[in-house]
């Protein structure tokens, strides 16, 4: 398994593309400048020198002006990624997201003579949402349309799946699980910047094989269930249930830090504005599976199960 965010699998933002060295500063037309040798050299788009780098910046038509009386000089209009860029896409995708998952949770009930028919629509928009995906993952460029119509469908899903665990299963679960993810992106966010998490080739590997162990693990799970009835083989029921939810949220956490490490070498490589789109779409997926996580944990400590 390549990410869980597959839509990095194949631009700049790849997470197979290693990473570029920190607190590393892009230099036009060459490598990176650091402290000690950058590793991931090889295969990393933004590790190989500023990509972007031929493309030069407007020039300033009062620069052999004198300066005094001379205007204003104007800012210069780069049409790179920017932190800003990234934050309100960011936005506008899990706003869109949070939007149609509250419109499902009013509009579609999870009564006893209406929740087959809103499982049928809930599971329905999961698939297309995970089609959408694949499709922007395997594009040459960003598309917002097929990035906003992914979160509204997710959305349609998460708000049926979270009606089902608050309404019949743990009152206020959902809430809880919104607060947890809250509380997990929070955590990463200050302890990336702070340096306690080093994203390093050595983590990315392992948390790569943390997680293809883990996928593989619940992929057998639920094949299990599906021809054996029951909760399979018990890895989301349970105490099992409890610790195999902890570990996802762990590699939700994990997938945080580097999706903060792509975003800040993609802003200091001189990414193009439309990579934003796809940090946006990278980050709501990482968020959707602590969301998941979260609810899952929740509904087996307050359940029945």
């Amino acid at each position: 398994m390549r990410s869980s965010n597959p839509v990095f699998s194949r631009r700049g933002f790849s997470r197979d593309n290693g990473y570029a060295g920190f607190n590393a500063q892009p230099q036009a037309g060459g490598p990176a400048v650091g402290t000690q040798a950058n590793p991931y050299a090889q295969g990393n788009p933004y590790a190989q020198g500023n990509p972007y780098a031929g493309q030069q910046a407007p020039t300033n038509p009062y620069a052999q002006q004198d300066l005094q009386g001379a205007p204003p000089q104007a800012p210069v209009t780069t049409g790179r990624m920017t932190m800003d860029d990234v934050v309100m896409r960011t936005a506008t995708t899990l706003g869109v997201l949070v939007v149609t998952a509250a419109l499902a949770w009013a509009l579609l009930p999870v009564d006893d003579a209406n929740i087959g028919k809103s499982y049928g629509i809930a599971i329905g928009a999961a698939l297309v949402a995970m089609l959408l995906g694949f499709v922007q993952a395997f594009k040459r460029t960003a598309s917002p349309a097929l990035i906003l119509g992914y979160a509204a469908l997710e959305g349609v899903f998460l708000g049926v799946v979270s009606s089902v665990v608050d309404n019949r299963i743990a009152n206020g679960a959902a809430m809880q699980a919104v607060l947890g993810t809250m509380a997990v992106f929070l955590a990463v966010l200050v302890a990336y910047k702070a340096g306690w998490i080093r994203v390093n080739r050595r983590f990315y590997g392992f948390v790569m094989a943390a997680t293809l162990g883990f996928v593989l693990l619940m992929a057998v799970n639920l094949l299990f269930a599906v021809f054996g009835g029951g909760d399979g083989l018990g890895f989301r029921s349970g105490g099992l249930g409890i610790m195999f939810g902890i570990i996802g949220v762990l590699l939700g956490a994990c997938f945080l830090a580097l999706d903060f490490k792509q975003v800040e070498d993609g802003i200091a490589y001189g990414a193009p504005r439309e990579e934003a789109w796809l940090a946006a779409f990278g980050l709501t997926m990482t968020l959707v599976w602590i969301y998941l996580e979260f609810l899952r944990l929740i509904a087996i400590l307050q359940g029945n199960d």
